[in-house]
């Protein structure tokens, strides 16, 4: 062999061994290059897709679609009015004797689009008030195309929540959310029946939380920028996951101008959904009572002004007007209190108080304590049912 060829199979030799020990060196220091290098693992594709849907997001909510629309339908609330034809002479005598007759009444259907959501297998549906308020006939649309007729079982105006009931069994129903927190941020998803076009999802995000329209007494509203019109009202608010978080009740509304004329324009993604927990509490009464039953103190309060907080007096209610004759009144409450404790438990804010309130049975005692002129004070008082709105002037 000659010298040539040795000095040759020589440099081989040299270069086959050092790329072994190179390869060898990677392996121990650096194996997630290697992996890369070979294309990746099982094990590695994966924790990179967990990565991407952590820092991005999924690419499609198809998932939570599946599991929440079924439980979704389409209310139709039919109203048969009677409308007398328009006339210009409303003296009888003028017109018979210019030989004019009286024209007939006529009925004319009218018709409310609305959706619903169902919370039991055998037929109870749930969805806002003002859908079916004043209906005779109410149509409940199915997933599954069929239809059913629908009877109310209880209404709740001051939440603007109503509970159906349809005569059907083995019924969809949907999942409600485990935690009732919902936080800024997270990605919600609205199904319902948008100007009647048809079951409908929009995405969006939560905006706020514990937003108040002055519509009703009981308002803790969650904001969201999803898609809300009209047709909307009464259907699901869900989470990434399917799982229900609210019931799709408003959008921002429209307010008078100045000259009482004209109307702003309504706001883009400002829309608002009732709470689940609210929601499914005014349900569990209905079904129960027939009605939702409340306890009242007989007192309208707003959070503290901050003009009269410090910086230790932050939490508690303003109380702004006592009702006559209420337990409030009894107890000696008076315009301008403070309140900051309900049997021990400190206040935190009106939304805070007012749901409590609602939440304790009528005939219970309580102890409130409060601040007064800037002296402490303490009353002692029994709730009663809480009255019609038009009693209360809430």
């Amino acid at each position: 062999m000659s010298p040539a060829t040795l000095r040759t199979l020589a440099f081989i030799a040299r270069s086959v061994v050092i790329g072994l020990a190179a390869a060898f060196l990677l392996s121990v220091f650096t194996p997630s290059l290697v992996s890369r290098l070979r294309g990746g693992p099982a094990e590695s594709r994966a924790s990179r897709a967990t990565l991407i849907a952590r820092t991005q997001g999924p690419v499609s909510y198809a998932d939570a679609v599946s599991k929440a629309s079924p439980a979704v339908v389409n209310i139709y609330a039919n109203k048969v009015t009677t409308y007398l034809p328009r006339q210009e002479l409303r003296d009888s005598l003028t017109m018979r004797l210019l030989g004019i007759v009286q024209g007939r009444p006529f009925r004319k259907l009218q018709q409310n689009l609305g959706s619903g959501v169902i919370f039991s297998e055998d037929g109870y549906v749930l969805t806002n008030n003002h859908v079916v308020a004043g209906a005779d006939d109410i149509q409940v649309a199915l997933d599954n195309n069929s239809a059913a007729k629908a009877t109310v079982v209880g209404t709740d105006p001051e939440t603007d929540l109503a509970v159906l009931r349809i005569d059907a069994k083995n019924l969809p129903t949907i999942d409600v959310a485990d935690d009732s927190a919902v936080d800024v941020g997270d990605v919600v998803l609205a199904i319902g029946n948008p100007i009647g076009i048809g079951k409908t999802v929009t995405m969006g995000i939560v905006s706020g939380t514990g937003r108040q329209l002055r519509m009703s007494a009981y308002e803790d509203f969650i904001q969201t920028d999803a898609a809300i019109n009209a047709g909307n009202s009464g259907g699901a608010l869900v989470n990434a996951l399917g799982e229900l978080i609210g019931i799709n009740t408003a959008v921002y509304p429209r307010t008078p101008t100045s000259d009482g004329r004209t109307y702003t324009p309504g706001a883009e993604g400002i829309g608002f959904a009732i709470p689940v927990a609210t929601a499914k509490a005014v349900l569990d009464q209905i079904i129960r009572h027939g009605k939702v039953i409340r306890g009242w103190i007989g007192a309208d309060y707003t959070d503290v002004p901050p003009q009269l907080g410090n910086a230790t007096q932050r939490a508690g209610v303003y109380v702004a007007r006592v009702i006559p004759e209420s337990p409030a009144a009894q107890s000696g409450l008076q315009p301008g209190d403070i309140l900051t404790t309900i049997d021990g438990t400190p206040i935190v804010d009106a939304i805070d108080l007012v749901n409590r309130e609602a939440a304790i049975a009528p005939g219970t005692k309580i102890h409130l304590e409060g601040v007064r002129r800037n002296a402490p004070f303490s009353a002692d008082l029994t709730l009663v049912q809480r009255p019609p709105p038009s009693t209360t002037g809430a």
